[in-house]
């Protein structure tokens, strides 16, 4: 007996997904794949070919959009544009090849046709309009380092971070929160942290702390958990009167664990911060201090390499904020004991003694005020 089924006699459709990748993986394959897709391009619009150097700039640039060394950027329209208009620069030298002089130099037009933004934000720092401090240290004040999206143009930018401390049962205000100029992600990165701090210090909990957390002379919002590790040191540094190094800016994003999270625009962060060091004057003492889990994503501009090399910047990298605090103060970091104690001459020894005397100063005032209303 032949149990087949009959095919209809109606057409037949079944649903399916599609969708286009973002990226895929940097390798001899990938390289391959993009290179001939070059080759035919300048094929069908009848242009000069690229030399092999060439042809590795324009695959630098696609990685370098992604912020990651293993991973190739699918925006395959980007490459396009890029190609013509780097083969348009050769056409006018007469050239036979596009070499990497005239990918470099269209590179170096499109963010010329993009910068004002950034140009006019750092004319304003340099200036003094906006107050940022490279050099010497400070207590409860930090460089954080933003990350400015445009749409047709991105930028990194160093912003003045500060933090005041008294006693007091508030526990820790986000003044940029408080009036409502801070996204979910940002709020969230502020819960973590002072979850943090409190699990630090089980003893003393809860906190009699009043702490005052604000992004100075921002007046468009902040978004994203990337300056949590900024705003955790200023945090510390007051609460420990220990100075910072403002000539070191910070980016990351911690958990409750203390452990320090991977942020995004890490390249134009490190050089947003770079140039505006480099306008005031390098002088050995400017750096970064990012994520340890960001390493494999610099992609830097060669300007900012040759810096590092001389030994003018340096990129500075940490996996625990206990480890951030210890780079940025020059004291141990310090361990509690059995008992939650740490040692008096340690980081967090100096924040547990404020914390100590912001509990017995809240105390004494409950007394008097008891005293008072009878």
């Amino acid at each position: 007996m032949n149990c087949r089924m009959k095919r209809p006699s109606w057409p037949v459709f079944f649903s399916g997904k599609s969708g286009f990748l973002r990226d895929f993986p940097a390798n001899t394959e990938t390289y391959q794949m993009v290179s001939t897709f070059i080759a035919k391009r300048c094929q069908h619009y009848q242009l000069p070919h690229f030399s092999a150097a060439a042809v590795a700039l324009l695959l630098r640039n696609m990685q370098r959009r992604l912020d990651d060394q293993t991973r190739f950027s699918a925006d395959f329209s980007q490459l396009q544009g890029l190609l013509l208009e780097s083969a348009a620069l050769a056409a006018e030298r007469a050239a036979s090849l596009v070499e990497v002089e005239d990918v470099a130099a269209a590179l170096a037009a499109k963010k010329f046709r993009h910068q004002h933004p950034e140009e006019q934000m750092r004319t304003a720092i340099i200036d003094g309009d906006l107050m940022i401090n490279v050099q010497g240290k400070q207590v409860g004040q930090i460089n954080g380092l933003t990350h400015i999206d445009l749409g047709d143009a991105s930028f990194g930018s160093p912003v003045r971070i500060s933090a005041r401390c008294y006693a007091g049962d508030a526990g820790i205000i986000n003044i940029d929160r408080e009036v409502e100029m801070t996204g979910p992600n940002h709020d969230k990165g502020l819960f973590i942290l002072q979850s943090w701090l409190s699990a630090s210090f089980p003893k003393l909990t809860p906190l009699s702390l009043n702490a005052s957390l604000v992004f100075e002379q921002e007046y468009h919002g902040v978004e994203g958990d990337s300056a949590s590790c900024a705003e955790l040191y200023a945090l510390v540094s007051a609460l420990s009167g220990l100075p910072l190094p403002q000539g070191i800016a910070i980016t990351g994003a911690l958990n409750q664990h203390g452990e320090i999270m991977p942020i995004g625009g890490v390249n134009e962060k490190i050089e947003g911060f770079f140039k505006v060091c480099q306008a005031i004057g390098l002088d050995g003492s400017h750096g970064v201090l990012i994520p340890e889990r960001n390493r494999p994503h610099l992609m830097l501009d060669d300007e900012v390499i040759q810096a590092v090399a001389q030994g003018l910047f340096h990129i500075h990298t940490v996996s625990h904020v206990l480890e951030g605090m210890e780079f940025l103060t020059g004291v141990p970091a310090g361990a509690a004991d059995e008992k939650g104690v740490y040692a008096a001459d340690t980081v967090m020894g100096y924040v547990q003694c404020s914390l100590d005397v912001f509990s017995k100063t809240c105390e004494q005032n409950q007394v008097g005020k008891n005293a008072r209303s009878k």
